[in-house]
């Protein structure tokens, strides 16, 4: 079974249903759910996406989403050691190498998934988009 991170934005667009992003950020979930694979998110990607969802939900509504969510997938804490390495790694993007260092953390983790692929330029682990993942994971489960 593989080990993947999402990066925030992958989750943003499954919870705020962006169109047409959310369909494969969706087909993750299900794979997660029927235990073909384990999703790792980090735990900075909480405020990020209460921020994004609650701007078109209500406060209970964002609160039971974040609620699934962490039932759905394991959370990865943010440590001082995470955030030393983000300051210092070469991504141009703070969050990005927070998301980066996060994954980086958890031995198991096979790949990253994110729309925000050049971003992730120097990732040492494959960076693959929601839609390759998705290709990927029904590829090695036939």
């Amino acid at each position: 079974m593989k080990s993947i991170f999402l990066d925030t934005n992958a989750l943003i667009d499954f919870f705020a249903d962006r169109k047409p992003f959310s369909i494969d950020a969706a087909r993750l979930f299900d794979y997660s759910l029927k235990k073909k694979i384990n999703i790792y998110i980090s735990a900075v990607s909480y405020n990020n996406i209460y921020y994004i969802v609650r701007q078109s939900l209500s406060h209970a509504e964002t609160i039971k989403m974040l609620t699934e969510i962490s039932e759905w997938t394991n959370v990865i804490d943010l440590t001082k050691d995470i955030i030393n390495k983000s300051l210092t790694s070469d991504f141009k993007d703070f969050e990005d190498a927070i998301q980066y260092n996060c994954a980086k953390s958890i031995n198991k983790i096979d790949l990253i998934v994110t729309r925000d692929t050049k971003d992730y330029k120097v990732s040492s682990l494959p960076i693959l988009t929601p839609k390759e993942a998705v290709a990927l994971i029904e590829s090695t489960s036939r």
